[in-house]
């Protein structure tokens, strides 16, 4: 008994050290999930939305700065939008809207432990393409064009922040974000104005 517990103590004090090195070196790794979005409006415009499921994955980069900080940049394809429902003279309509970035956060790590990093910081997005669902709608073909031709803004920046739970080379990855501009370019847009909010969950692969 006392043997087992002698070599079960060594063995967390071996695994304790491997993992405090770890700390101080560079990774390369790889993630996948989901974001859950929605969009918001600081100037209060009468539009309301729902949350919508959509992927997110990528690859990111951990830089360390010490055992307590490091700089983790990361590339990702990512997708948000919202889903929006209503009624119009009697008629019901639903709108799934998706749009696909790629995102390039650059997050602060602070790293309090071995197990849990603290990320933060700006986010810059390019709008890939962007794709609405019509369903049950009483918007004619001509509506629905113009909704798809808007005017949207290409270039957006963000704030992200989160926690990622390190279990050896497995990072569980949390976030949540938020853009800090207009989705409507030079504000010609007709579709409404937005800003995208998102929770995202990854599971993700470090070498």
């Amino acid at each position: 008994m006392k043997k087992t517990i002698l070599i079960a103590a060594i063995f967390s004090i071996f695994t304790f050290c491997v993992n405090a090195q770890d700390r101080d070196q560079p990774h390369f790794g790889i993630k996948g999930g989901v974001n859950y979005s929605n969009v918001y409006d600081i100037k209060g415009q009468d539009f309301s939305a729902d949350f919508k499921l959509g992927f997110a994955g990528g690859l990111f980069v951990a830089i360390p700065l010490g055992e307590l900080f490091g700089i983790q940049p990361e590339i990702l394809y990512s997708q948000k939008g919202y889903i929006s429902k209503g009624s119009i003279l009697g008629s019901s309509y639903k709108i799934t809207h998706t749009s696909d970035y790629i995102d390039i956060p650059i997050l602060l790590q602070i790293k309090p432990s071995d197990y849990i990093t603290i990320v933060a910081g700006p986010q810059y997005s390019y709008l890939v393409s962007t794709k609405n669902k019509f369903e049950n709608s009483i918007l004619n073909i001509q509506d629905q064009k113009d909704f798809d031709n808007t005017n949207i803004r290409k270039n957006i920046l963000a704030v992200v922040g989160g926690l990622d739970f390190n279990i050896e080379h497995v990072v569980i990855g949390t976030r949540v974000g938020y853009d800090i501009m207009n989705n409507n370019g030079d504000g010609t847009s007709t579709s409404p104005r937005y800003r995208n909010l998102w929770i995202q969950a990854t599971l993700g692969f470090k070498f």
